[in-house]
């Protein structure tokens, strides 16, 4: 495989409760290996059919803001047609509509170009699976910055 592209997979204890993890220092620790310097893509990929990735604020009450709102258009309740694991986990096979389990962001000069308040975060509602995979994957440039 050319340096052109490079994957690696993170493994993440979510836990058991609806949550929001803050990836972004995940990715530049990749990128800085990965990118060296160069311009490309960075692509955030969770392959699971009950979690997402958002570009959100962190820290300031957006993450629980999120899942707040995601409680309310997705209530865990006995209203979904797919009925197994946890009372209402039907609405964690339906997350992926609104929270899509896929990112591709920019990297100019070898660093992830995010906007001032923006962070890289896995959306995890499904409290049935405490462990999750992300890959992330740098698609750029061959050869030197």
């Amino acid at each position: 495989m050319s340096d052109a592209f490079t994957t690696r997979v993170l493994h993440i204890a979510s836990g058991a409760e609806e949550t929001v993890v803050d990836l972004t220092r995940d990715c530049e620790a990749f990128l800085r290996e990965a990118a060296a310097g160069r311009d490309g893509l960075l692509n955030v990929f969770v392959p699971h059919a009950t979690a997402g990735i958002a570009i959100i604020e962190t820290g300031a009450g957006s993450d629980d803001d999120l899942l707040a709102a995601l409680h309310t258009l997705l209530p865990a309740d006995d209203r979904w047609q797919h009925r197994h694991g946890s009372p209402g986990h039907g609405r964690d096979h339906v997350l992926p509509a609104f929270v899509p389990p896929h990112a591709t962001l920019p990297v100019v000069d070898g660093t992830l170009r995010l906007g001032t308040w923006q962070s890289v975060c896995l959306v995890d509602t499904n409290r049935d699976n405490a462990h999750r995979q992300v890959r992330l994957s740098f698609l750029g440039g061959v050869g030197e910055a």
